[in-house]
């Protein structure tokens, strides 16, 4: 039986509309979210340069899975930390993971995800240094630490105490290694790293007493930017539930 010229064009029609319609659900289809992340690679263990020229470290490691688990994808920055909260302010990127503590000024300005690491401030002197255990042991002495850092603030807070600031804490540890200052504070990883693991300082330098602050390390975004703070906040609860956490914890912390 043959179809009418009317049948066919309405079987064409029809086809169509099919394939505009397939096209249109098709170019609808969600894209991951890709965010952009800040982080300055200077940090060991928490985030540095490798031999390979590679961005490594925990927190590298953490966005990485944070991302991962939350669904969204992630472009990593190095980005120097005396710009790094301007950068972010002028949306150059949407995300800061750079051992950021997380204090009640910043947050004024800031919003932060949940705590992922307790890194307490210690202080980091010369191996022959004797009667040091503490800031106010240095009174009369030179201390150093990254500007903008909690480390500096702590330095700040002691009178009598010779504040020197570093564009690096990796300047900082040269310093004190060649007796230009008395000592160095900084997060814990970082100090430990540096005093306990570098091959150029272990034996040169030393971490005396014990952490002297309870600092919890945060994720950073623009102050109001709820989408981006969701994304991530939900993620990295997937991270701890799952004790992926934990083991990066015992990779690059212990």
């Amino acid at each position: 039986m043959k179809r009418s010229w009317s049948s066919v064009t309405a079987f064409f029609l029809i086809a169509a509309l099919v394939v505009f319609a397939s096209a249109g659900l098709s170019s609808c289809a969600k894209k991951p979210t890709k965010i952009t992340v800040a982080s300055d690679a200077t940090w060991p263990p928490m985030e540095f340069i490798d031999e390979n020229k590679n961005l490594v470290g925990f927190d590298i490691d953490l966005v990485n899975e944070v991302a991962k688990a939350g669904g969204f994808e992630v472009e990593i920055k190095n980005t120097a930390w005396d710009g790094i909260f301007a950068g972010l302010a002028a949306g150059n990127y949407q995300a800061i993971a750079s051992s950021v503590t997380i204090t009640d000024e910043r947050k004024a300005t800031m919003d932060f995800s949940e705590g992922y690491v307790n890194a307490g401030q210690v202080l980091v002197v010369r191996k022959e240094t004797e009667g040091v255990s503490t800031l106010a042991d240095l009174v009369g002495k030179k201390a150093g630490g990254q500007i903008g850092t909690t480390g500096v603030i702590e330095i700040g807070k002691v009178q009598g105490v010779e504040l020197k600031t570093y564009d690096e804490i990796g300047l900082a540890y040269e310093d004190l290694a060649n007796g230009n200052i008395d000592g160095v504070v900084a997060d814990s990883p970082i100090a430990a790293d540096f005093a306990l693991q570098n091959a150029k300082y272990k034996d040169l330098l030393k971490i005396v007493g014990e952490p002297f602050t309870d600092e919890w390390l945060g994720f950073v975004f623009k102050k109001g930017d709820e989408k981006t703070l969701k994304l991530f906040s939900d993620g990295l609860a997937k991270v701890k539930a799952s004790g992926k956490l934990d083991e990066l914890v015992d990779k690059w912390l212990k």
